[in-house]
């Protein structure tokens, strides 16, 4: 039985394969990322460990490295697979260093017949995920393209906007069913059926469906037994017969005089019949649903057949941003424990240089905030004497 475990063990282990894997960690990313030939002016990406790391080596990403600038590069995978009756994992760390105020952190994943050379924002791909901010707007993209078309999420996922980093993750299970992570959390998941209008309405209004003629809606009418009393007709305004004409007031100049209109307080506004139950309703009529005949259920709404090649293909107005750690595999265990080896340990290191520095700016501000009083208490108490010096010579004048 033991045996039997071990064996198990083994195969689940050797079943587990990485797709892709980058970390950076030297120049040879640049024989492995292809530079689009798209546009004549791309942003550079350089490599950074940004501000804060713990092991340059190993903390250093692709980083942009100009404002307003189009980036757009991208690696093919070693080997062309399907994920057919597998789980994908597509992980990958990202940190907006400089503060992002407009631009993109995702990455697309596409099949291995695309063309990097001329990879931009219409090469097709099977999927784009990752953080997006631009002003207000701050989420998690996830779009897949279904026969030839690009659907976006319909829940809203909030992405990270400080400066550190942070992991990205999507699940994509062979049951439809998806996950999103950031940190290693789970933050949304759910079904593709339900969360994206790959596939038509299960259901749909039925068209040859119409409301009755006499179905009647109204839950009260007016009660046709209930009359107008008769002073109810009164004006809304009337003059005010206390006011007087001015002693100084001239006809001739000034017109016939007339009184102020104020309101009237015998006013009951429009007279409208009392309410009275409907002996005709009929409730609402609720549009009858029929099987939508364009309807197809789809078990492979996860499925693509060749997954090839992963890439940035971004614009950002402010540059700044450092990508890392991109993970293609088919083991959520593996996802888990490169997180742990990469992400996990410059969490920490990140947190803790990143709060020290902000004491030390804290203090800085503060000392220059208090030298900035100091000068300003010194000019006053100068100019103070001064106009003390000049009073005093005024005076020995006078007294001259």
């Amino acid at each position: 039985m033991k045996l039997a475990i071990v064996v198990l063990a083994l195969a689940t282990t050797v079943a587990a394969e990485v797709f892709f894997k980058e970390t950076f960690d030297d120049a040879s990313w640049e024989e492995r990322w292809v530079q689009s030939k798209h546009k004549e002016d791309y942003g550079d990406f350089k490599l950074s460990a940004g501000k804060f790391f713990g092991d340059e080596k190993r903390d250093q990403g692709l980083k942009t490295s100009q404002d307003a600038k189009f980036y757009s590069r991208a690696a093919k995978f070693d080997k062309d697979f399907s994920n057919a009756g597998k789980t994908l994992v597509i992980q990958y760390t990202v940190k907006h260093e400089q503060g992002i105020d407009c631009g993109g952190g995702y990455v697309k994943v596409m099949a291995a017949d695309a063309n990097l050379e001329d990879f931009h924002g219409e090469t097709p791909y099977n999927l784009m995920f990752g953080p997006d901010i631009c002003g207000p707007t701050k989420k998690v993209h996830v779009i897949f393209n279904y026969k030839g078309k690009n659907h976006l999420i319909k829940k809203d996922i909030r992405c990270k906007d400080d400066v550190l980093t942070h992991l990205y993750t999507l699940i994509l299970n062979p049951d439809n069913t998806y996950e999103v992570q950031i940190d290693g959390e789970k933050v949304e998941s759910g079904d593709l059926e339900s969360d994206w209008d790959m596939l038509p309405a299960k259901t749909i209004k039925d068209p040859d469906a119409k409301k009755p003629e006499d179905w009647d809606e109204r839950e009260y009418i007016d009660d046709e037994n209930d009359t107008k009393p008769s002073d109810w007709e009164q004006p809304e305004h009337i003059a005010d017969k206390d006011a007087k004409k001015p002693e100084d007031w001239d006809d001739e100049m000034d017109g016939e005089w007339e009184p102020p209109m104020i309101d009237n307080p015998e006013y009951k506004g429009e007279w409208k019949p009392k309410q009275i139950k409907n002996p005709a309703y009929k409730g609402k009529w609720i549009h009858p649903d029929i099987e939508n005949p364009e309807y197809t259920p789809d078990d492979k709404l996860y499925l693509y057949e060749s997954w090839g090649a992963i890439g940035f293909d971004l614009w950002q107005v402010k540059a700044g941003t450092i990508f890392n750690n991109v993970l293609v595999t088919d083991s959520i265990e593996e996802a888990k424990e490169h997180a742990a080896e990469r992400f996990e340990v410059l969490r920490e290191v990140e947190k803790e240089k990143k709060e020290a520095a902000d004491k030390e700016e804290a203090a800085k501000l503060e000392a220059e905030e208090k030298k900035r009083k100091e000068e300003e208490e010194k000019k006053k108490s100068e100019e103070k004497e001064d106009d003390d010096d000049e009073e005093e010579k005024e005076e020995k004048h006078d007294e001259l």
